[in-house]
């Protein structure tokens, strides 16, 4: 019997690798895919500027096309999470188990500027701190503080897996164009499928008080948990957590 496809999307900046920690954890169960997003290093081009968030759903829907995946389960960080849902909307998803997603804000205001900043600090610090970058992440408290706006424990990572995830934000060619953009999540009631939000406890980014606040508005069907101890990119802190909260979430389709 073939198992079902599980496709997970990573957050903006990032690529699919961001989940090689937890892919292990759900092969046995799932056909698990992990694509990188269109504009961002290893995915296809951004052949339209400024890439919206609907030319990346676009191509994601093309990849389903591709891959012969009508209705996977998607789980999804962040953008990826947002990604999940508008794949949802579109009637393309079994599932969604959206971590810290993103757009649930108003646009322009402190739900969406105050955590696209630290982003764009996050950027502007990994520019300029990249040629020592190979020497300074084999400290795991310089990797635990140089990602805490990201990660409660980014020591964790290994020196070479941080200096990856360096190397992923600076080759994303469509950081600007994203981290400016004035789209949201719009409402969705009724959903098209069953959808979890899972938001990190300790998420600098998104904060569940403000921005699932928003979620959970917009989203009133979804079933809304907390994912204690960990920030905005889970599958760092906590690989085992981020594996069995999407399980969960597909066992309710």
């Amino acid at each position: 019997m073939s198992k079902p496809a599980l496709v997970l999307l990573h957050g903006v900046t990032m690529s699919g690798r961001v989940w090689d920690r937890v892919v292990p954890l759900l092969t046995d169960q799932y056909d698990v895919r992990t694509p990188t997003a269109l504009g961002h290093k290893g995915g296809p081009p951004a052949l339209q500027r400024p890439a919206l968030i609907r030319h990346l759903v676009d191509a994601a829907e093309r990849m389903l096309d591709e891959s012969e995946l009508e209705r996977p389960h998607l789980a999804g960080n962040s953008l990826g999470g947002w990604m999940a849902i508008e794949l949802a909307r579109r009637g393309r998803a079994a599932s969604v188990c959206a971590l810290s997603p993103a757009g649930f804000w108003d646009a322009g205001s402190h739900s969406q500027a105050d955590g696209v900043a630290r982003l764009r600090r996050e950027v502007a610090l990994s520019r300029f701190t990249r040629p020592v970058a190979p020497l300074f992440l084999k400290s795991a408290k310089v990797r635990r503080l140089a990602m805490r706006d990201i990660a409660e424990r980014a020591d964790r990572l290994t020196a070479d897996e941080a200096l990856a995830a360096v190397d992923d934000l600076l080759g994303c060619a469509v950081t600007t164009d994203l981290l400016g953009t004035r789209e949201s999540v719009a409402p969705l009631d009724p959903l098209p499928c069953p959808v979890t939000l899972a938001w990190a406890e300790h998420d600098a980014i998104f904060p569940p008080a403000v921005n699932g606040a928003i979620a959970r508005e917009r989203l009133p069907g979804a079933t809304f948990h907390v994912l204690p101890v960990v920030g905005h990119v889970p599958m760092i802190d906590d690989p085992k957590l981020v594996a069995k909260t999407i399980a969960a979430a597909t066992r309710s389709a």
